[in-house]
């Protein structure tokens, strides 16, 4: 909480000091001045209905607006077969709401997907040269001119958000998360210059599937800004598309290329940079974006909320508004991604299934080499899982609410097989989907010391001593069965709750038949113990805390990623 009046910080909704509400709780609402036709930010109804520039009388227009650059209004106005006709006007929009001076106009470009595309692009080019002689500029200096005092909160407000943060940290455990969005834009603006640091490392994650102008603004900032130390991470032991035809293209509720291509790499470059050192982060996490992302504090330790363990999240922008982040960036003229001039309302992967029509829409405009590959890719994966409209199935958007592994080969392994044995108390009979080999025998580092000389020899058995008391509590004993190519007899002993141990048990059964590389174990662990290399997953003795936050369905629920991408609806007896 922040009380605005007080200018400081507050645990409370109302300010001890002063008695006012404090920052979380104002709403931001949008009104217009037809006077300097512009939107102008208020705070609650306080001085809603009077501009503070030119004190004439405005008219509520909505919660949230951006601004319309000429590039994305000339599309607007070559859509509604009136070209240059608003070139001269202020332009805002709000999720598929248009106003033009104040005005909504009607705009559906759900419809507009079954337009011309090469009409539309031969228009765009013939106009391109006039569009050039427009108003955008005077009514941008308008707005900040009319916004100058909300402008100068935001940044007073900020500046005091990270100085405090930074406290308990040195420099050299401070970093940026940049996505080259316009978020993280902000915010690395905003902390450099709050903290009076031009090197401070910045992340970039490359998914690989970024926009080819989020790749020219990356490099236009780093020329722009010698002294930062920007790293990029990147999954060079992964192809998007092959991933996506094994274990089936990302879905709104089944992101697994977050982790795989972000989260993934973002973490090992960290662990390379920092190793078990504690970071603080800042990141452009703004509440306004999702439900998940309301439930975040602005200053994140919660483990169970952030995605890699080993850092601390700081927001500075979390109660922003879109209009506060454009406000920012037109205001103090920060570069920033030219994809938001063409219309994009965001510019993470291209493809990402949380993208809108607008979104594809646009893609296919200035990206039709890479829309149209996507498009058929995703007609082939429908076909391949038995869909029977494959076109309608992928066009109508119906991909993007897949869920789990259903017509998938891969979906096989992720399933547990095994049976109980009929010789021993607690021990069961897990089929594996390859030969066991040492990397097998570190999945359970986790439960204690890992020894193959305590096993009996002739059984090949390897033994799990706790570490408190050096007693055996697992024993693992590769087996034949009959229809079994690959088993492991895993019997568990001097333990008071042998299921619980066995639940646990058989995630790493699971991590073993169908890790994909997705990386997410190496996020869970905070100590850098977790690699994934080259097929082989290996947990490091030395390292591991024992902590057990890999095999635990609070942090990673089926003990693997894959188990919620790649479950299928079918259950037999013997499987998990």
């Amino acid at each position: 909480m922040w009380c605005k009046s007080c200018n400081r910080k507050t645990d409370n909704k109302i300010c001890e000091v002063c008695g006012e509400v404090t920052i979380e709780d104002i709403p931001v609402e949008i009104y217009w001045c037809n006077s300097c036709n512009v939107p102008i930010i208020h705070l609650g109804n306080k001085n809603s209905n009077t501009c503070p520039h030119c004190k004439s009388k405005t008219k509520y227009l909505s919660t949230d607006l951006r601004p319309v650059f000429p590039e994305e209004r000339l599309l607007l106005e070559i859509i509604k077969n009136t070209p240059l006709k608003y070139k001269n006007d202020s332009v805002w929009c709000v999720n598929n709401r248009y106003y033009v001076n104040g005005e909504k106009i009607s705009v559906s470009f759900s419809k507009y997907l079954e337009l011309d595309i090469d009409s539309i692009r031969l228009e765009l080019d013939k106009y391109r040269e006039a569009n050039k002689d427009n108003s955008f500029a005077e009514y941008a200096d308008k707005f900040i001119l009319a916004n100058k005092e909300r402008l100068a909160y935001l940044k007073d407000e900020a500046f005091q958000f990270v100085q405090d943060s930074v406290k308990n940290y040195p420099p050299e455990n401070i970093v940026i998360s940049f996505s080259g969005g316009k978020d993280s834009t902000v915010v690395a603006d905003l902390v450099v210059r709050a903290l009076s640091n031009p090197g401070l490392v910045h992340i970039f994650g490359d998914t690989t599937l970024e926009f080819p102008l989020t790749y020219q603004y990356i490099e236009r900032f780093r020329k722009n800004n010698p002294k930062i130390i920007l790293k990029t991470s990147k999954n060079r032991d992964q192809e998007f598309y092959n991933v996506c035809e094994d274990i089936g293209p990302p879905s709104r509720v089944m992101r697994w290329c977050c982790t795989m291509f972000k989260t993934g790499p973002i973490t090992r470059i960290l662990t390379n940079l920092y190793r078990d050192k504690k970071l603080l982060t800042f990141y452009g996490i703004r509440k306004c974006e999702s439900v998940s992302r309301s439930k975040y504090n602005r200053i994140e330790d919660n483990a169970e909320a952030i995605k890699i363990k080993k850092q601390v999240v700081a927001s500075p922008i979390f109660y922003w508004k879109d209009i506060d982040i454009w406000l920012y960036i037109l205001g103090e003229n920060v570069d920033f991604n030219d994809a938001y001039k063409l219309g994009y309302d965001r510019v993470g992967c291209w493809c990402c299934p949380n993208n809108n029509d607008r979104a594809a829409f646009l893609s296919k405009i200035y990206m039709s080499d890479e829309a149209k590959k996507w498009r058929d890719f995703l007609v082939h994966f429908a076909e391949k899982i038995g869909k029977p409209d494959a076109e309608v199935y992928v066009d109508s958007g119906k991909w993007k609410a897949r869920q789990g592994g259903n017509g998938l080969k891969s979906a096989e392994d992720v399933k547990i097989r095994y049976s109980n044995c009929t010789a021993e108390e607690n021990a069961k009979i897990y089929q594996l989907n390859k030969p066991i080999k040492d990397d097998f025998y570190s999945l359970f580092t986790p439960f204690g010391k890992v020894s193959k000389d305590l096993g009996r020899k002739l059984l090949k058995e390897v033994i799990v001593l706790d570490l408190a008391t050096n007693v055996p509590i697992i024993s693992l004993q590769p087996f034949q069965q009959q229809n079994y190519e690959y088993a492991i007899k895993i019997k568990t002993m001097n333990v008071e709750k042998h299921e619980d141990l066995q639940r646990m048990i058989s995630y790493q059964i699971r991590k073993y038949n169908s890790c994909r590389k997705c990386l997410k174990c190496e996020s869970v662990c905070s100590f850098g113990a977790i690699t994934i290399n080259q097929n082989t997953y290996k947990i490091s003795s030395e390292k591991c805390k024992r902590c057990k936050m890999c095999v635990t369905a609070k942090y990673l629920d089926g003990g693997c990623l894959m188990a919620g991408y790649l479950v299928t609806k079918t259950k037999n007896i013997g499987e998990q």
